[in-house]
């Protein structure tokens, strides 16, 4: 699954009796301990008994889209291990209405559905002895219209008639809500799925079509081929008035499915499938096994996902897949395909091989995060992948420096322990670990254990200790070690460096520590950590750091520790080797530009380093500087100006520096694409034109309102690759009419991904009383259900605090609109950009009110957070107020 972070908590099911469920002892057990050498069912964590374990599901669905029901007969094939009265699988959300046991004259069962452990036990008058049967299930449930179980999202058809596509969303627990099931991963089994549905719409799944039966009555029976053996997450249903468009690669039949209008708009990502599959089957050493591979486009939005790695059956919302000609923009094409490539490398490393429990997946999210990375590298160098991968890191360490933060590995014993385990260090942190230790083994030791380990686990699942030992018999090296001490432990390795100079080498004195925002009392675990370091003339030595170390490089210039950026820890130079390097920052390349930046911005923040080095650092980066690193340095400026909210004197400063500093780089670049520029170019330009319009730079306020202005009978006025940046920055400077006619465009704009873009912008508006306007649009029918958070989240962002009362006044509205599945993280993500004191006894009591304790992990999170930032703001920012001083930008 790509990104937002992907959750999902449980919801009442309706039944025909209830019981208490207990959670097997076995649950504990849950391991990916170093020792394991493979899973087995006797290991791995489960809810479920023992006694029976599915081989094969019948599925026949019919749904009916107007009511939000539908309807289910499922024959699952099951082995009973031992002898056993009680058969016990998931279902929530589901009333049954049939049950019966073939082979054997048992009898009706007696059946309970537990709605807690969202489980149903049937429970027979005779003991059932080991064996294969047959368990038949006829069963009914409920069509959601958030994107959980089987869901619904409606949009307005090209020609303004309304219409109605359903889909499945599985992970991480969501298939017990369409159909019966052994829904852990472990369990994997094969699955022939059978739908009723209109006969003028288009079904897909996982499989191709095998036959489809006319049933008379504008009805027909479609049959998918019977799949191989995956686990329940990743079984798909869709059904739409839907367009299909194929080509063919590496001898699979490669589709992008679309609302009818919208099929060209998926050609960008229907060519870059096409261009991944056969380098991944290469990569993998073993090719995708199936005889095709779709991709979905569905309209509307998440807060907490972009798409779904259902095998042979990729699920996207539109503005993860589609390239809108109206936005169309290089930073748009970029994360088409990165998603595309993400969701791709999860067919292998996910659901060919999948992770035995959720402890292990970052087995999935890490590796595919990485892997989009290594396609982007492949595919478009232009990119320049090795930064955007920095971004990534710092989101993860963002997240990993508080004391609310888990490690990559950790016991999940809950839905919602599992659900919320979809976040920035199963996925970014996990990612640059990979790195990390690819660069330690070597790229093609690296490959060749990879390859070795898909091909032994195919079809199986795994723990993380089954791919070190791959990648360490390949690699000669001790790559376990390592792993153990960045993913069974939490936080951040800090290298002090002190650097010294004899004889024509440099010295450095290296000590490891520990990088913390919140625990400065703390005592420092231990890591063991590959460090490289190198001059800038690309003189280097690594070494393991234990502890203490040493390492010599030759030359007496300014020396980059963690040179090339694969490590995951912070650097702190001593003040001397720091002020080197700042004053010859323009000669050092710009991945190390990147990491400089962001250590001495992290450092800074926490106290461990003067805020006046990252300052340094900023003013001394040449205009020329890679667009990444420019960009960085626009983000650096724009969140000191989110702490200087409410002081005028130092919101004046801080838009001086950033004028200085940027604004001639907009210059340089102009408001209107060169067809000869880079193209990173268009991002920077872009993320230049909000960053200054945020800070209230006049001119480019004044440009973009009179672009804005223009575009009304000039499409020329704004070009795509701008639209959304320009419509951003006339959004926060918005005064009351402004405001109407951007709600205006939103209520007759025709393409869904745009529609949604215009309302999320109604957010943004700096003004009160518009930020109210848009608060209460939100609670209409007017932006449609998956919209109205989006608009709640975008006023989140510049006014966190009336965002939370709002919500806090009116929940359960609120609530009604938001994704089921990632609804304990929503209102604590709204409220972790505060400076009030007062926000976290709101939180704490938002959390009594409607959170279970096992799932109040995010409010901590919001919490550490807030806490932080009231710290910066009393510590930290008179050290920038001096800075501006000294620097003239202020009186």
């Amino acid at each position: 699954m790509k990104i937002n972070v992907r959750c999902a908590m449980p919801v009442l099911l309706a039944g025909v009796a209830l019981s208490t469920f207990v959670t097997l002892p076995a649950a504990a057990q849950s391991t990916n301990a170093s020792t394991s050498k493979g899973a087995t069912a006797e290991t791995v964590t489960t809810q479920l008994p023992r006694t029976v374990r599915p081989s094969h599901y019948d599925v026949t669905v019919t749904p009916d889209a107007k009511a939000l029901t539908f309807t289910g007969k499922a024959a699952i094939t099951v082995d009973v291990l031992a002898e056993t009265r009680t058969i016990t699988l998931q279902a929530a959300d589901l009333t049954i209405a049939r049950a019966a046991l073939a082979g054997k004259a048992l009898g009706t069962p007696l059946v309970e559905l537990d709605e807690k452990a969202q489980t149903a036990t049937f429970t027979f008058a005779k003991a059932i002895a080991p064996g294969s049967y047959v368990l038949s299930i006829d069963y009914a449930g409920k069509i959601n219209t958030q994107a959980y179980g089987l869901f619904a999202l409606d949009y307005k058809a090209a020609d303004g008639s309304s219409k109605r596509a359903l889909f499945t969303q599985f992970e991480n627990s969501d298939a017990r809500r369409f159909m019966p099931s052994w829904d852990e991963p472990f369990y994997k089994a094969t699955f022939s799925l059978k739908t009723i549905v209109p006969s003028d719409e288009v079904a897909v799944g996982n499989l191709p079509v095998e036959s489809r039966k006319d049933l008379g009555g504008g009805k027909t029976l479609v049959t998918f081929g019977q799949s191989p053996k995956m686990s329940t997450y990743l079984l798909f249903f869709g059904l739409g008035d839907f367009e299909r468009k194929t080509t063919n690669a590496a001898g699979t039949e490669i589709g992008v499915l679309t609302k009818r209008g919208d099929l060209a708009q998926a050609d960008y990502a229907l060519g870059a499938s096409a261009d991944l599959l056969p380098w991944m089957n290469d990569y993998f050493g073993t090719p995708y096994p199936l005889p095709k591979l779709d991709h979905i486009a569905a309209p509307g939005r998440s807060q907490f996902f972009s798409a779904m790695e259902n095998w042979g059956a990729i699920f996207y919302f539109e503005n993860a897949m589609l390239l809108d000609p109206k936005i169309a923009s290089n930073s748009l094409r970029e994360r088409i395909f990165t998603v595309v490539a993400h969701e791709m490398a999860h067919q292998w490393f996910g659901d060919l091989v999948t992770m035995s429990w959720w402890d292990d997946l970052w087995l999935n999210e890490g590796f595919a995060s990485w892997m989009e990375s290594r396609a982007t590298e492949k595919f478009h160098p232009e990119w320049h992948p090795e930064l955007t991968a920095l971004a990534s890191r710092e989101a993860a360490m963002g997240q990993d420096a508080y004391v609310t933060t888990h490690p990559i590995i950790h016991p999940i014993k809950t839905v919602e322990e599992a659900s919320q385990a979809f976040d920035s260090i199963t996925y970014s942190k996990g990612e640059a670990v990979i790195r990390m230790l690819e660069a330690y083994a070597g790229s093609d030791q690296w490959r060749a254990g990879v390859r070795t380990y898909m091909n032994r686990y195919k079809n199986s699942n795994t723990v993380t200790d089954d791919l070190w030992r791959e990648i360490e018999t390949a690699s000669g090296k001790p790559i376990a070690q390592i792993a153990h001490d960045f993913t069974l432990q939490s936080g951040i390795p800090l290298v002090t460096a002190t650097a010294s100079c004899a004889g024509g080498e440099t010295s450095l004195a290296l000590e490891q520590g520990e990088f913390t925002r919140d625990r400065a009392d703390k005592k420092p675990l231990a890591w063991r950590v590959p460090v490289r370091a190198a001059g800038l003339t690309g003189e280097g030595a690594e070494t393991l750091l234990q502890g203490r170390g040493t390492l010599k490089v030759a030359g007496c210039g300014p020396v980059v520790v963690n040179a090339g950026q694969s490590g995951y820890y912070r650097v702190l130079y001593d003040p001397a080797t720091f002020a080197g390097l700042t004053k010859a920052i323009a000669k050092v390349k710009p991945v190390d530009q990147l990491g400089i930046l962001n250590d001495a911005v992290a450092l800074g923040y926490a106290g461990r380093q003067p805020m006046a080095d990252m300052l340094d650092v900023v003013k001394g980066l040449p205009a020329d500087s890679s667009s990444q690193v420019m960009e960085r340095a626009a983000k650096v400026i724009a969140d000191l100006g989110g702490y200087a909210a409410g002081d005028e004197k130092r919101q004046a400063a801080l838009s001086r520096f950033g004028n200085a500093r940027l604004l001639p780089v907009l210059k340089r670049l102009g408001w209107t694409p060169r067809a000869d520029e880079p193209v990173t170019d268009g991002d920077l330009r872009a993320a230049l034109i909000e960053t200054l319009g945020g800070l209230g730079e006049p001119t480019v306020v004044a440009e973009a309102r009179r672009r804005f202005a223009a575009s009304k009978t000039d499409a020329a006025a704004i070009d795509p690759s701008l639209r959304v940046a320009i419509l951003t920055v006339v959004a926060k400077n918005a005064d009351a009419q402004t405001w109407e006619t951007l709600h205006a465009m939103a209520r007759e704009e025709s393409s869904a991904q745009v529609k949604t873009t215009l309302y999320s912008l109604l957010g943004m508006a700096r003004d009160p009383a518009l930020a109210d306007k848009a608060l209460a649009l939100a609670l209409t029918d007017e932006p449609g259900v998956t919209t109205s958070p989006v608009i709640i989240s975008s006023v989140a962002v510049g006014q966190p605090d009336k965002a939370f009362d709002f919500v806090a006044a009116n929940h359960d509205a609120v609530m009604a609109r938001v994704d089921v599945s990632g609804a304990t993280r929503y209102v604590a993500r709204l409220a972790q950009g505060s400076s009030d004191p007062a926000m976290e006894g709101k939180l704490r009591a938002y959390a009594d009110a409607h959170l279970p304790a096992g799932a109040r992990r995010p409010v901590d999170e919001a919490i550490a957070r807030i806490r932080d930032r009231i710290k910066v703001r009393e510590t930290r920012m008179g050290e920038v107020d001096t800075w501006l001083r000294k620097a003239r930008f202020s009186n």
